[in-house]
């Protein structure tokens, strides 16, 4: 599998690590007041859905980035790739 890398190009999918689900972006707010539901929540409820996902990959053996790549799980086609930062950024993080 190929991921376009968007600052240097097509990479082999073996010079990264796959995390999984790009959500655990969206880590919940330690001072809440259910704190301790949604971190268990986060930490062991996940979906595996089949089709279209976004997916979080670390470019372990190149530039070691993060990126949000979107594939399809049953196909492996892969449809977009961002700079995790530029969609921390566009949720309002600064990671």
């Amino acid at each position: 599998m190929i991921i376009n890398h968007p600052l240097l190009g097509p990479r082999d999918a073996a010079e990264f690590v796959y995390l999984g689900d790009a959500a655990l972006m969206n880590r919940p707010d330690a001072s809440a007041s259910d704190a301790q539901e949604a971190f268990h929540d986060y930490l062991y409820l996940r979906t595996n859905p089949a089709g279209e996902m976004r997916e979080l990959w670390y470019h372990e053996q190149g530039d070691r980035s993060w990126l949000v790549v979107t594939r399809n799980t049953l196909t492996h086609e892969i449809t977009a790739v961002e700079m995790a930062s530029d969609v921390a950024r566009a949720m309002g993080r600064s990671r």
